[in-house]
């Protein structure tokens, strides 16, 4: 962009930047004016006297660029003077004369010199040019018909927005508040629904949007760098596992390994036998375990620690998983090839018993809404239940393997299964559309991501694999090193944000490993 040199005083271009930063952020009117024609000024980024001088022990900041964007914050912060000072000392202006023309004279309203002005800024995309003076004289059509001046509302659409040919249903929809007056209230912006100057304001910041942000420093950028800035410190720490934890601007951000849970707390010993499988409720108040012991137990969760509420007792076979309710009222139990049994959790009472003849359940599961449920059946098939213990659907083929796990995904249209000793089934409900995860070690466990986005499987080979499943199935990681020889491992997403992946292993250690920065 060419331009001229801004020889207008420190002090008066100053008193406009700091007068209009005032509108935008209180909706005051700007009262100093500007002297010269917007036609004999060109827009241009304001120079320092360094030209590309740079600060910071990298190189990369050009002191132009950090001195506007600091005196824009200081204005939008309300510190006035001391963002004029800044202009003054520095020789920086925040922008240049052609831009504080064009600000004033839309603040003030001046329709017709503030499209000019917009030409001859210097902008060479003409999409932009034709999308800004769009929104200019949308402005001064609704501001003809606050004032009732309905004729001049409708020369400025046919004579002035129309020839733009851009928008065309956002015109169809002018046409109708002329038509129509009731109609106008449902075809303005949020930004023309409250006073002038505030609507000239809200204007002011649409622009802002769409000018380049060399000519219009774009709204709370200082503030959006720094929060880029300690939102990658805190990607980057590796043990970052709390909602709590303050991000100082006065050093570098790195949590310490206590984040990440290390030691035991308490021991619960009400199994008899081995533990298959655990999982908190959704709420996180209970904890419901399964065991080779043929029961099933909920524990209770407080400030205290986990005490037992109820050992359910009645399946006749090992007790391979357990799901609780979406709202955390009932909990699901599945023998091992023998039934499904479903449980209220406040008195421990059973309340209905899943089965089918001849045939033994592998695994279950919870629609989202709570009104059905999903069981593995071990001749390869999968049902869906009503609560009171009709069959409402099966799905046969070979869709789940004898020892299965089973997931269904929050917004209930994928069913997850194991369907042979190296692939998974995703099940689309309803486009009846199969997908397959195919590995080439047997697959032991998997454990589906909150955000139904990823696939965590456990191998045979002592490896875990990280599977993007939300478009196209992609492997995203591998991890290795816990040892597996005779169980099964169950891994599991957990900490904040599910940023973690939790597995136990056979020589008596759970390993903890960063989603995004362990990948071995």
């Amino acid at each position: 962009m060419g331009g001229v040199e801004d020889d207008e005083p420190a002090s008066k271009r100053m008193k406009l930047s700091s007068e209009a930063l005032i509108h935008l952020s209180n909706g005051s009117t700007v009262k100093e004016s500007i002297v010269g024609s917007s036609r004999d000024l060109m827009a241009r980024p304001p120079q320092s006297d360094g030209g590309e001088e740079v600060v910071g022990s990298k190189g990369v900041i050009k002191k132009v660029e950090f001195v506007r964007i600091i005196a824009k914050a200081l204005y939008s912060l309300g510190y006035i003077r001391s963002g004029a000072h800044l202009e003054e000392e520095s020789g920086i202006a925040l922008h240049s004369s052609i831009i504080n023309v064009f600000i004033r004279q839309v603040l003030e309203g001046d329709w017709d010199e503030s499209v000019a002005t917009l030409h001859n800024i210097g902008l060479t995309d003409e999409m932009i040019i034709k999308s800004a003076s769009f929104l200019i004289l949308e402005q001064k059509f609704f501001e003809f018909l606050d004032e009732e001046k309905v004729m001049d509302a409708l020369k400025t659409l046919r004579t002035e927005i129309s020839p733009l040919c851009i928008n065309h249903g956002r015109v169809r929809e002018l046409s109708l508040s002329i038509v129509s007056p009731s109609h106008c209230f449902t075809v303005r912006s949020p930004k023309q629904n409250t006073s002038r100057a505030r609507s000239r304001t809200k204007l002011l910041e649409e622009l802002q949007k769409l000018l380049p942000p060399t000519v219009m420093i774009p709204e709370r950028r200082l503030e959006h760098l720094v929060e880029q800035a300690l939102g990658l410190q805190r990607d980057a720490c590796m043990f970052h596992n709390s909602l709590d934890e303050e991000i100082s601007l006065f050093a570098d951000h790195q949590c310490a390994r206590d984040q990440i849970p290390s030691y035991a707390l308490q021991i619960l010993p009400a199994h008899t036998d081995e533990i298959w499988f655990l999982q908190f409720s959704h709420n996180g108040k209970y904890l419901a375990s399964s065991s080779h012991d043929c029961s099933a137990i909920i524990w209770e969760v407080d400030a205290n620690g986990i005490s037992l509420k109820h050992k359910l007792s009645g399946h006749q076979k090992p007790v391979s998983s357990v799901s609780w309710s979406p709202d955390d009222h009932q909990l699901l139990t599945c023998g091992v090839e023998e039934v499904v049994r479903r449980w209220d959790a406040p008195s421990g009472e059973c309340l209905s018993v899943y089965e089918k003849a001849g045939l033994g359940m592998v695994s279950c599961g919870w629609s989202p809404d709570g009104k059905w449920i999903f069981s593995g059946v071990n001749d390869k098939s999968i049902s869906l239940w009503e609560l009171d213990g009709r069959e409402l659907e099966c799905w046969k083929g070979q869709h789940t393997l004898k020892i299965s796990d089973l997931e269904i995904t929050s917004d209930g249209k994928q069913i997850i299964s194991i369907c042979r000793e190296t692939a998974i089934l995703l099940l689309d409900r309803e486009a009846k559309v199969e997908r397959f995860i195919e590995e080439d070690q047997t697959i032991t466990s998997f454990s589906l991501s909150r955000d139904n986005r990823f696939l965590l499987v456990n191998l045979l080979n002592q490896e875990i694999h990280l599977w993007s499943i939300e478009d196209d199935l992609k492997l995203v990681s591998k991890y290795r090193g816990h040892k597996r020889t005779r169980f099964i491992i169950r891994s599991c997403f957990g900490g904040l944000e599910q940023a973690f992946v939790a597995s136990g292993s056979e020589d008596s250690l759970v390993r903890t490993l960063n989603l995004y920065y362990i990948n071995l």
